[in-house]
Formats: C-alpha cells, structure tokens, sequence
C-alpha cells in the first residue's frame, strides 16, 4: 500500500529540501479540516513545538489517531513526555546504558553535563547513536533534548527529558533534522518494539534514608529487573504510600521491620486486601521479638546458646547462671542494635539496666566468640542462599555501631547451598519452619563445644547487591519473584 505522508508545522516550506517542502500542511488546517485528508493511508508527521496537554499539537495527534493516520508522536508519548513523573519511569534503563556507554568511551566521554539532540532517533553526537536509537524506540517523539547530568558518587542519569519543534535548531542540528527527516520519507517506518503488558503489579517498601537497609539500590533494581521478566510490574514505594497500597496485587517489604512501626502497619493492611506480602504480619510479630524466638527454639528443642529472659529481678541474679562475658539482648534490635557484651556484674546491672528502661524483658545469652556467623536464606521452606558474615575488625559483631551513627560492617562469603555444611543449613530450614513460609534468614554460629546453635531468624534478611547474591546472581531476585508469581497465580485460580 502506497502512503501518503504529511508533515504539520508552522515553518515555511521553503525551509525544507525539495523533497519534504510539498508535504508541508498547517496543523490548524489538519486539525479543521478532516475532508481534505480522507482516508487512512496517511502518515502524519507532527513536529508542532507546542505538544502540552489540550495544546496544538496535542490535538493534532490526537485528531490524527482519531481519523486512523499513522502519527508521530502518539498521543501516548506526547502524555508520558509532558510530566517527568511518567517519563522517569523509563529512565532507569536510560541510565543503566548511558553508564555503560560512558564506562566504554574512557577517557573520549564527556567530562561534565551535557545535551543531546536526538532527531528521529539520530543523536546529533555519534558516540551516543546507539543510545539515542533506544530513547527513540522508548519515546517516538520527533526532535528531543536529552539533559544528562552526574550525580554525587558519579553515575551519569537523564535529568531532564525536553521536546522540542523544528525551528531555530542550530545550523548542525538543522543539518541532523532535515537529514533524518529525508529519511523518514523514503524508508518505512519501523514500528516500536512491542512492550508486554505486565499481568500484576507489586509494591517494593523500602527507605531511602535508612543507613543499614535490607537490601541496597542495586539489589532494589535487580529485584524491580527480575519482576518485569515475569510479568509483574515492581514499583518502589515508601510509607507515605500506604494509603494507596490496595491499587497493587503484591506487597514486598525491603525495609527493616518492626511490630510499632508503619511496616507491620503495611503487611496487615496488605493481608486485608487479599494481598500476596513478604514479610507477612505473623513473621514479623515472630521474628522482631527474641524473647519469642528463646521461647520458641526451647520448645521445640532447637539448639541455640545458653538463654535466659530477663526482668529487673533477675537481672541481679543471672550471673549465678552465665560466665562473663555475657550478652544483653533487647528483644526488637536488628542489625546488631541493642545487642551489648557486658564483661562483668557492674556492667551487667548498668548496661541492662538502661536495656530495661526501654522493654520490660530483656535476654541474657552466652557469649559465643566465633569468626563468623553463618547466614542460611530460606524462602518457602528451601534454602536460598549460604553466607558467612565475618566478624567486623576487631570486634566481636558482624556490625560495629560507632558513638554517633557510624557504623563498621566485616566481610562476607557467599558460598553454594550445596558447598555448605548439611548440618548449617538443616537447621536453619528447621528453624524458619517455625516461623512460617515466607522469607527468613537464619543466623548460625558453629562451634567445637556445642556443634551449630541458632543465634536468630530474621525476616526481612538482607539481599544485597554482590553479597547475598554472589552466587546466583539475578537467579536469586528471580526465585524470590517466582514464589510471589506462585503465590499470585495460586490467589487467582
């Protein structure tokens, strides 16, 4: 079928070669008049400037889908350029090829912010042709500026994304628009890549501001990466969202836990909501509290150090019990807080008297010194991943909190589940088993005394970027979107 093609502008025709100057049409013209342009043989090239909702060439788009032309840009790209809140969200991929883009040129790469013309997917600079063809198929709009800037630790982003008309372009991007608009009119025109419809949605729970989050901004994108293979569409929320948590099919809780805090308030208002949610409201009421957990493993005989719960009665008495060294334990700390060694009786009364201010239970626990705890990652009852978690330097934790926020972290192995000990991960299966089928990280130290002991078992654990997922790779965020792909599939049957 032969096409005809039309190019709507406020420019002149003369401004145009030979070619392109007798398809010029004025887009108040197009717009008016529909009997002039019968048929749905036509292709519509907009390049009004003015592409702002209910503007110009809005309308032009708009009309011209409405009549059945072949428009460029749609109107869904004029709708998702005019607010960075919908673009921004294509940005990621953006950024992730223009770092490695970057990486690649070496010392040739552009040393400070810069703008890039992009004409029909042409980039005005030929290093970034390539990148500028992937914005193109994203977003099919004409002529755009592209604003990259670099960020404080030095990754490059799209910072601004601006469309722009076909006049007063420089004489270089004059050369570049008419060059690619030539070519517009004599080859077909490719259609975008298709993009899938994801069949459910998730919200991520995470907090920018948290200094030790479970897990970090790679790890984040890894897991928003390994969703959209599956079909599911990852978003990154944060407490101010609760309200409209019910517009999502899934939640997923990537934010330290804890029963008095907006996290437990999310996992039961997803439950409400018939909603598939990691870290449920049951494992965090289990887990964040280590008075429940010592109850727990005694009964059902699990092996863990020499525990004891403690009030301020007790507190006075405990060292009949324990050796110094000993641990104080508040029931709700996580990331080694509110975990102290105490050495002798006068710091156990001080230092567990302050514990005691704050709970009205507290644990005292033999002191285990090893060279590091084992970490066993179970999700729905199999093992996920193995790590050791090294003592940091010259301390007797993997997290060495410093007096006025700072913070140490030791070093880390991450090995095969099939490498590790049978004997570390049985009982870390055993012991998340007690606490349900969601995802748990079992902590386990191994000793020549007393064999291997359960210190903890956390919900929410950390997957981090290169620690927890050395070995697996992106296979370990995928596992973790399959079980809740499982959970959402098996909702909907």
């Amino acid at each position: 079928m032969t096409h005809e093609i039309i190019i709507l502008t406020d420019r002149r025709p003369d401004t145009f070669d030979t070619l392109a100057a007798p398809l010029v049409r004025s887009p108040r013209d197009y717009i008016a008049n529909a009997e002039t342009y019968p048929g749905k043989a036509i292709r519509v090239i907009n390049l009004v400037p003015d592409c702002s909702y209910l503007g110009l060439g809005y309308y032009a788009s708009l009309l011209a889908e409405a009549r059945g032309h072949t428009v460029i840009p749609s109107v869904e790209t004029v709708v998702s350029l005019e607010r960075k809140s919908l673009w921004q969200l294509a940005v990621e991929e953006f950024d992730a090829a223009l770092n490695r883009r970057m990486k690649s040129l070496g010392a040739a790469a552009p040393s400070g912010p810069f703008e890039l013309f992009v004409a029909f997917g042409q980039a005005e600079d030929d290093r970034f042709e390539a990148w500028g063809r992937m914005i193109y198929d994203r977003f099919r709009f004409p002529l755009l500026l592209v604003d990259v800037d670099r960020r404080k630790d030095g990754t490059w982003h799209v910072a601004d994304l601006e469309t722009i008309g076909a006049k007063d372009l420089s004489l270089s991007r004059e050369t570049v628009f008419q060059d690619q608009l030539r070519r517009m009119l004599t080859t077909e025109w490719r259609p975008p890549k298709a993009r899938t419809t994801p069949r459910y949605t998730m919200a991520m729970l995470h907090n920018p501001a948290d200094a030790l989050p479970p897990s970090d901004p790679v790890a984040l994108k890894r897991f928003v990466k390994a969703g959209k293979e599956l079909g599911i569409a990852v978003e990154l929320v944060t407490k101010a969202d609760l309200p409209r948590l019910a517009e999502y099919d899934a939640l997923f809780i990537r934010e330290t836990t804890n029963v008095n805090h907006h996290t437990f308030r999310f996992a039961r208002k997803a439950e409400e909501e018939g909603m598939p949610v990691i870290d449920d409201s049951l494992s965090i009421l289990r887990c964040t509290n280590k008075v429940y957990l010592a109850e727990l493993l005694e009964a059902r005989n699990i092996s863990r150090p020499y525990t004891r719960v403690l009030d301020r009665k007790r507190l006075k008495t405990i060292d009949a019990e324990l050796e110094y060294p000993m641990v104080l334990k508040v029931p709700d700390g996580s990331f080694s807080r509110g975990v102290v060694k105490v050495n002798d009786r006068k710091e156990l009364l001080e230092v567990g008297g302050k514990l005691l201010e704050k709970s009205d239970l507290i644990l005292a626990q033999a002191f285990m010194p090893t060279e590091y705890d084992w970490r066993v990652g179970v999700l729905n009852g199999q093992p996920l991943y193995v790590c050791q978690y090294l003592m940091s330097t010259s301390h007797w934790q993997i997290v060495n909190h410093k007096e006025g926020g700072g913070f140490e972290q030791g070093g880390y192995r991450t090995i095969p589940v099939d490498e590790a000990p049978p004997e570390v991960v049985a009982l870390g299966l055993r012991a998340a088993g007690l606490m349900g089928n969601g995802l748990y990280g079992v902590d386990i130290k191994q000793t020549t005394d007393y064999g291997c002991v359960v210190i903890e078992v956390n919900d929410n654990p950390s997957i981090e970027s290169d620690v927890e997922d050395q070995v697996l790779g992106m296979d370990l965020y995928r596992a973790v979107m399959r079980e809740f792909l499982r959970r959402l599939e098996a909702a909907r049957a």
